[in-house]
């Protein structure tokens, strides 16, 4: 579709910040196009296409991706500064899975006979919502374009995707794959463009019946607003984290030193579900910190498209200038930086593995999503201490428990105020995986009829 709009989104490389390309910013204008195009597509032809036809459409996609495999990989990395060994042994294939497994449910989604008197017969009906606006992140593209485009395509919903305007390039080779898959024109359209325009007037459209956000706490409530302001559309929310790891004496330490790596690390603490607060047991606290500062000190951090690299640059020197301010929040709060804290190299979005200790949950690090490779260590003494600081966050995304203990384990998980993942306190609400996702993109109608009538 081409964009009513002459404004272009500039794109720099995070490594040495020249500009890449630039891509069309669609318009307020640009979305009431999509819109149409998908509530066209929606009523003369994706609500009457058959689950198995849907689902052979979504496998052919899924081979396709597959196909330009090492293509799609540079474009992540490219995007968004993602190691192009991660993007490819990681993001693909589970991108890949997600399109995959919502094409097996295209043909199953059914309701229920319901009993109700003799000379009644009533069942249920579950069915697609309409036109769906999905606003993605850029930690992710195209992970989370999967777990938005596939489930509500599966239950029969067209889809109108705004990426971010960080990293478009992906979603935009992606939607040239719906075309060659052969989706009906409309089913599938894919703009790139800024929360404050082309985010809102998704939120705001009076002709989409449901919003799919992942990003901020703070974007989840304008949209929450915005439903509510305009045609009371449903929503579901992805949003902000500061997930505890909790790590007991009796753990296998190596093992947790290496999930707790993973848990921060991971696409350089650019997740919403990012373990960014450690607690340790005190009795095993300096070994671990000791272990886990040689763990980060050796990181690879570099060029994305080197075989080695394990962390890029950040997306954007928004993000970067963001980190960097909480770094120095936690040095004036008090905390002690054991390791980084600073730029990586001389140019680019490069930040060290950082880690604070002697902290304590006032501080901002320890309250406020920081989402870059930022990590808390902190001490405990007893099971009840350690789920009292695990709750003192505003969010409740994700957690995870570390020891040998199967009991304790499972009494701690179940008292966790968190998910894995979504949906506790302010990190949202829905479930966008798995069978729950369903729930997300289909409403449920009763018919009744009179036998004896």
């Amino acid at each position: 579709m081409s964009s009513k709009y002459e404004e272009n989104i500039i794109l720099p490389n995070g490594k040495t910040v020249k500009v890449i390309t630039s891509v069309v910013e669609a318009s307020e204008k640009d979305v009431d196009i999509a819109v149409e195009a998908a509530t066209k597509a929606f009523n003369e032809e994706w609500i009457h296409m058959d689950g198995h036809k849907r689902g052979r459409l979504l496998n052919k996609l899924a081979d396709l991706i597959e196909r330009d495999i090492d293509e799609l990989a540079a474009l992540e990395s490219l995007d968004n500064g993602k190691a192009f060994t991660i993007a490819k042994s990681a993001d693909l294939p589970l991108t890949i899975a997600v399109y995959r497994y919502f094409a097996g449910w295209c043909d199953k989604i059914h309701g229920k006979v319901i009993e109700t008197e003799h000379d009644k017969f009533c069942y249920t009906r579950h069915e697609p919502i309409g036109v769906v606006g999905a606003i993605i992140p850029w930690n992710f593209p195209l992970l989370m374009q999967s777990w938005k485009l596939a489930p509500a395509l599966a239950c029969g919903n067209t889809v109108v995707l705004k990426s971010s305007e960080y990293t478009p390039l992906n979603a935009l080779k992606v939607a040239a794959l719906f075309k060659e898959a052969g989706f009906p024109k409309g089913v599938v359209n894919i703009l790139s463009g800024f929360g404050p325009t082309a985010g809102a007037a998704i939120a705001n459209h009076m002709k989409i019946d449901k919003v799919a956000f992942t990003g901020s706490t703070a974007v989840g409530r304008s949209i929450l607003k915005a439903s509510a302001d305009s045609n009371l559309k449903k929503v579901s929310l992805e949003l902000g984290g500061k997930s505890p790891n909790i790590i007991f004496a009796d753990s296998d330490l190596e093992v947790a030193v290496k999930w707790a790596y993973q848990g921060i690390y991971f696409n350089h603490g650019q997740c919403c579900c990012a373990g960014s607060r450690v607690y340790v047991e005190d009795s095993i606290y300096d070994k671990f910190v000791e272990k886990f500062k040689a763990y980060s000190e050796s990181m690879k951090i570099g060029d994305p498209f080197h075989n080695d690299t394990f962390q890029g640059p950040q997306v954007s020197q928004r993000q970067f200038d963001r980190i960097m301010s909480y770094i120095e929040s936690g040095k004036q709060e008090g905390a002690t930086l054991l390791l980084g804290g600073e730029r990586h190299g001389d140019e680019g979005y490069f930040v060290c593995p950082t880690v604070f200790t002697d902290v304590n949950e006032n501080m901002k690090i320890m309250q406020e999503e920081i989402f870059g490779p930022v990590v808390a260590i902190a001490k405990f003494k007893t099971v009840e201490e350690v789920i009292e600081k695990a709750h003192l966050t505003n969010y409740g995304l994700a957690a995870a428990v570390f020891t040998k203990n199967l009991s304790r384990a499972i009494k701690i998980s179940n008292t966790l105020r968190a998910g894995t993942v979504w949906g506790y306190k302010e990190s949202g609400f829905g479930r966008e995986l798995g069978k729950y996702a369903l729930e997300l993109y289909t409403q449920v109608k009763t018919v009744q009829i009179n036998l004896e009538s």
